[in-house]
């Protein structure tokens, strides 16, 4: 469920009280914790943190025009998901991830590759997500993404 607002605090006005409050504690958390260099913005209808033009000029690969996207946050149908692109791009970062998970959380990890989802609003680790927030500075993002987008050319 893309959203069509143009700002976060458009997006948030338009979710349903008991997601509102989830997701406001999820952008604080990224907004605290996010290495220095990431800015947040809509992206791709969602919350998202991204790589500026200013910092990486090229952009998103597959859109030059947008900003290398690296967390994304939305509210969707049945849960609320939470995109890393470290986590899919980064297998050391992945693995951390899936072992650390049952240690915060009673509930089965729901993951595609960059994709966490929440089903239980209740139950989000929100102190695994703040580390998660952590891992991954800008530089160290840049050099992942390029690295993997080397590997598929």
């Amino acid at each position: 469920m893309q959203s069509k607002a143009q700002s976060v605090a458009e997006y948030l006005k338009e979710l349903p009280e008991d997601r509102k409050k989830v997701m406001i504690e999820l952008r604080e958390i990224i907004l605290k914790n996010i290495p220095k260099g990431f800015i947040e913005q809509m992206s791709y209808g969602m919350m998202g943190y991204v790589v500026p033009h200013s910092i990486y000029p090229s952009g998103y690969h597959c859109t030059p025009e947008l900003p290398l996207p690296f967390i994304g946050v939305a509210s969707q149908k049945n849960f609320i998901a939470v995109y890393h692109m470290g986590i899919y791009a980064n297998p050391e970062l992945l693995n951390w991830f899936v072992t650390e998970y049952p240690k915060h959380s009673i509930q089965k990890l729901d993951m595609g590759k960059s994709c966490i989802r929440f089903k239980k609003l209740d139950q989000i680790p929100f102190d695994l997500i703040t580390e998660l927030v952590q891992k991954m500075s800008v530089e160290e993002w840049i050099t992942c993404y390029e690295s993997q987008i080397k590997k598929s050319k």
